[in-house]
């Protein structure tokens, strides 16, 4: 009796500390272990308190010869206390092959893929999972063994978005004893003996070892992650406060400044640029300290401009700004078109060059020229920059290599391959950037050849 009441009012205070709504769908991922049968009764108890609608999702992965038993015992089970079930059947070790992962990446991957779309379409808020205080300790066993950082000790949270882990506080002795006081039957897992796997060669080998130096070593780690996962949320805030000051953001691409960047300590530092890699890549997988440390050396490098290609993610450092897309920024192919009249000239890149006469100056801006018409007579040519090109900007003592205007006014590189040159007989405007020194207009001059840049 003992062990149903502690549950039943741990599960209960679950919901109201983490200010759970009532009234929600609450899907229960039922594998027919221990666990997961715990817990679909337990949420079944509380439901009529909370208004909770209950409903469960069952897939057989295909790898044992018995898993066609699990899914029958999950389909009397729920049969038998009146709960919707979803069953859905995969070749997890073929389709492992197709996706070149190991059989835990690949079925942990089809598992949450299977309860999201079926969350989806029963209508339930939450996906409740039967993980407890056991498989805490293993996560963060296993996590340490693979060489995770902090944010990764934090292991399991009991709430992450939508997935509830209402036993994370219960031990799998707790969790048998209440099964047993309810005389309630469920299936072993033969997978969880095979050694071959990672987490049951710690469970059965490394934990046990431990144990004996510590027996409160399984409660100790799960209140280790939940110390890491607290400082984690302190983490975040300052993440996202230096990201507001950090970044901007433009068609898919995220841009940070680097100086500022370079301000942080070293530790805020590098959980900036992890969140802004899942910002860009919609999340982390295959991204370790090896790939932060590229993007640290591309901060602290001498080179101005230079270049890291990552798991699903390219990262550039463009002057003081650190440049992070899902792939390499195009670069726009060479070009080069005549222009024999004035009317207009349409770009590579969609934007618009005007060329037109004018009786007198109109006046000139950051996006438009005047020269004395004589002096530059059609036809003229607009084109891309090449290698070797010069040019005297206006105010400057003499012509200069464009490749080192481009490095002083620090263009990158991709800018540099799209900027339109109008050229006469050398070159007269970078467009948009800088005219050359000769054939200006003076007040009441004329005829006059203008040039507008119009944007997309």
């Amino acid at each position: 009796m003992k062990a149903i009441t502690v549950l039943q009012q741990g599960l209960q205070e679950f919901w109201v500390r983490h200010r759970l709504p009532k009234g929600v769908g609450v899907l229960v991922a039922l594998s027919g272990g221990g666990d997961s049968v715990a817990l679909l009764h337990l949420l079944l108890q509380m439901a009529p308190l909370f208004s909770l609608q209950i409903k469960a999702a069952h897939l057989d992965h295909g790898i044992r010869a018995e898993s066609g038993r699990d899914a029958d015992f999950v389909q009397q089970l729920c049969c038998e206390w009146r709960i919707p079930l979803t069953v859905e059947r995969v070749d997890l070790p073929q389709l492992a092959r197709e996706r070149g992962q190991g059989l835990e990446e690949a079925g942990h991957e089809l598992r949450r893929e299977f309860l999201q779309r079926t969350a989806a379409d029963l209508d339930c808020r939450f996906i409740a999972l039967g993980h407890h205080r056991g498989d805490q300790a293993e996560t963060l066993l296993m996590r340490l063994v693979r060489g995770s950082g902090l944010t990764g000790l934090a292991a399991m949270r009991p709430l992450n978005g939508s997935y509830l882990r209402p036993l994370l506080d219960f031990s799998r002795t707790q969790l048998e004893a209440y099964l047993a006081a309810i005389d309630q039957a469920f299936v072993q897992d033969a997978s969880n003996e095979d050694l071959y796997y990672t987490r049951n060669r710690l469970r059965h080998r490394v934990l046990p070892e431990l144990t004996e130096l510590n027996p409160r070593l399984e409660e100790n780690l799960a209140a280790l992650s939940q110390r890491f996962a607290l400082e984690e949320g302190f983490w975040q805030q300052e993440v996202q406060r230096a990201l507001v000051r950090l970044r901007t953001v433009d068609d898919g691409e995220l841009r940070l400044d680097r100086l500022a960047l370079l301000e942080l300590h070293p530790a805020l530092r590098a959980r900036v640029l992890r969140q802004a890699l899942q910002e860009v890549r919609g999340d982390l997988r295959g991204i370790g300290a090896v790939h932060i440390d590229a993007l640290e050396g591309l901060l602290q490098g001498d080179a101005p401009q230079a270049e890291a290609h990552l798991p699903a993610a390219w990262a550039g450092r463009r002057y003081d700004r650190l440049w992070l897309r899902v792939a390499p920024p195009m670069v726009a192919s060479p070009f080069a078109i005549e222009v024999r009249e004035p009317g207009e000239v349409r770009l590579p890149d969609g934007r618009r060059l005007l060329f037109t006469l004018e009786a007198l100056p109109q006046g000139e801006s950051a996006t438009a020229v005047e020269f004395l018409a004589q002096a530059v007579p059609f036809p003229l040519t607009v084109r891309s920059f090449r290698p070797g090109d010069r040019f005297q900007p206006h105010g400057a003592p003499g012509s200069r290599k464009l490749k080192k205007f481009f490095i002083d006014a620090r263009i990158d590189k991709e800018t540099r391959a799209s900027v339109p040159l109008v050229e006469g007989a050398q070159i007269l405007w970078l467009a948009g950037l800088a005219r050359c020194q000769q054939w200006s207009c003076a007040a009441g001059e004329g005829p006059v050849l203008r040039v507008v840049l119009q944007s997309l």
